[in-house]
């Protein structure tokens, strides 16, 4: 598993008490297009420590507060199978960002929900840019935004990245969920019965060996799926009986209610339908 100092000297200890928002997605989704029109100038770039991995981070102004943007190597799974997917995932587990924004591409979104139901399994405080909408809607996609929020539990935004539509409204989620007038509630994947019950068995053998507050579930996930790291750390002794869990950052006491903006109406329709040349609707978040 990742050290305590692999994120020491990059973007979490680079942002002072700046919130930091993590920006994962597949390849070619605009997530770089994002990262540049949030950060402008104010970027840097180098490899990931121990990777050739090439990694970007950046600070964002919104409304008068700074953030530091991390822009996570494009990858289409977080199961660390390669260097780019084991980056994104050990910054997610262990870098423990204040927000996850998950660039998705609206042309190809069954293909892009893989990567953020994965998301989901490791953090809640994700936000899902709906990018390239324009280009959906001229191919005939209808994607009801409200429904495919309700359905994952956690606020859709649409965006055309290139023009800057939809952004400001990315960044107000972004800084409800780092402020907490957001909390979200995503909507967990259940696997079939053999699978939860060998999850549950893998997350009490973590428990003890894991920081408060770390993705036990991801972690029992990618145990199955048969990571090396994970499984070391599984195979090692196991602490005594009684000694207290590792000292780690306990969740926020309490929690706030979600914010009056998010509410997705359910409408009985999928969140995806295919519309004639003739009932297209315009172009635009």
């Amino acid at each position: 598993m990742a050290s305590d100092g692999l994120f020491r000297t990059g973007p979490r200890a680079a942002s002072g008490s700046h919130p930091v928002v993590a920006l994962a997605g597949n390849p070619n989704t605009g997530k770089s297009t994002v990262f540049n029109a949030l950060t402008g100038l104010a970027q840097h770039t180098g490899n990931w420590p121990g990777k050739t991995v090439r990694t970007a981070w950046g600070t964002a102004r919104h409304r008068g507060r700074l953030y530091t943007l991390v822009d996570l190597p494009g990858t289409y799974s977080l199961l660390a199978g390669s260097a780019e997917e084991e980056v994104a995932s050990d910054f997610l587990c262990h870098g423990r960002p204040d927000a996850t924004v998950v660039v998705a591409d609206a042309t190809a979104l069954e293909r892009n929900l893989n990567l953020v139901l994965q998301v989901l399994e490791v953090t809640g405080k994700v936000v899902v840019l709906l990018n390239l909408i324009d280009e959906a809607r001229r191919k005939g996609y209808d994607i009801d935004v409200g429904v495919l929020a309700e359905g994952l539990g956690v606020p859709v935004v649409p965006a055309v990245a290139r023009d800057g539509r939809g952004l400001p409204e990315l960044m107000d989620t972004v800084a409800a969920l780092c402020d907490g007038s957001l909390v979200t509630h995503p909507r967990p994947v259940v696997y079939p019965p053999d699978v939860e019950e060998s999850l549950r068995r893998l997350e009490a053998r973590l428990a003890g060996r894991l920081p408060r507050g770390a993705p036990l579930r991801w972690l029992a996930v990618r145990a199955l799926c048969g990571d090396a790291r994970v499984l070391r750390l599984l195979a090692g002794p196991a602490p005594p009986p009684g000694s207290p869990a590792p000292a780690g950052p306990a969740p926020p006491p309490g929690s706030p209610l979600p914010s009056p903006g998010f509410s997705p109406v359910v409408r009985p329709r999928p969140a995806v339908s295919r519309t004639s040349p003739e009932t297209k609707r315009s172009a635009g978040p």
